[in-house]
């Protein structure tokens, strides 16, 4: 074969090469924004009741007190507030958090093989944590003014011409306005990278102990473990960045012009230890752990579906 002809055939190669990996990213994306979709649909009505708890100021709130005046005040649409940009949003976050694990999964599967000569579908579990990581740290660039928004919005009681914001469009534009936007992006990375490197560890864990125990392919794992992988990753999640989660919370609802809190994630933590010592850190828990069962369920459960109809 001439030279000319191997460098066409070499050629070939690498931009099929080029071509496949761009596809597997474009896939990875799409199932991951159907599952966030999803995710949404299913958990909003609880974020929302955990966010009023979280930055309520009354002694005697409750669970039931919140979900009774939101639907005494705002009825059951009160649950949706703030929902397009989540539903927009998230759907993309979700995506990055996925794209992203997806892609470090494959980066690191090639350095195995080429640098410890272990050729697995399985990684270690401190890799897997640098996945989640990775995605974590990326998407807080976009959740953050996302989260910031819906936040806005869900904690805003006020309707009509005595709303301070009159949907997503107004706040963004607001918030730009005073350079609020991007508030709690630095704590936003702590939860995010920590949580999403406990999210996926602990389902990729599950699931790379369910091939090794039965000697089967991923897409073998039935529909009902999925889930379960998944309620058990999103609470474990909750569980391990909840009282930062609140601190973020505290952070994105202060008030923009004067700030009550601050920023600092330690000095704003410090502060809301002083005022109403450990309890506060678990304000609104209830509800987020009633919500990560079934959101996080349906959100693997979503994303490996698209994956294997996609191929």
């Amino acid at each position: 074969m001439s030279d000319e002809a191997g460098s066409s055939v070499f050629l070939e190669d690498e931009t099929h090469q080029y071509n496949h990996d761009s596809l597997r990213i474009v896939k990875d994306l799409f199932a991951g924004t159907t599952g966030g979709i999803a995710q949404v649909l299913v958990g909003q009505p609880f974020d929302t009741t955990k966010v009023r708890l979280q930055t309520s100021t009354a002694e005697d709130i409750t669970t039931m007190k919140v979900i009774k005046d939101l639907v005494k005040h705002e009825g059951l649409k009160g649950f949706y507030k703030g929902t397009l940009t989540p539903l927009i949003g998230v759907g993309a976050c979700v995506s990055v958090q996925f794209g992203v694990n997806e892609y470090m999964k494959r980066l690191l599967k090639t350095y195995n093989k080429t640098y410890k000569g272990i050729d697995s579908k399985i990684l270690s579990l401190p890799q897997y944590y640098a996945c989640g990581l990775t995605g974590g740290l990326v998407n807080s660039f976009l959740s953050s003014p996302i989260e910031h928004i819906r936040i806005r919005l869900q904690i805003q009681k006020n309707s009509g011409k005595n709303a301070e914001f009159s949907g997503p469009l107004d706040c963004i534009k607001k918030l730009l306005k005073q350079k609020q936007l991007m508030r709690g992006l630095p704590v936003m990375m702590v939860r995010a990278g920590h949580g999403l490197g406990v999210y996926f560890l602990v389902y990729e864990a599950l699931i790379a102990n369910q091939i090794k125990k039965k000697s089967i392919n991923r897409e073998d794992i039935k529909s009902w473990r999925l889930c379960l992988y998944g309620a058990t990753a999103g609470t474990l999640l909750w569980i391990a960045v909840y009282p930062i989660d609140v601190i973020k919370s505290i952070i994105q609802s202060d008030n923009l012009k004067s700030p009550k809190y601050g920023t600092s994630l330690f000095k704003v933590g410090r502060q809301l230890y002083l005022k109403e010592g450990l309890p506060v850190f678990f304000k609104g828990l209830l509800p987020t752990m009633l919500r990560a069962t079934p959101a996080n369920a349906v959100t693997f459960t979503v994303f490996e579906t698209s994956m294997r109809l996609m191929g």
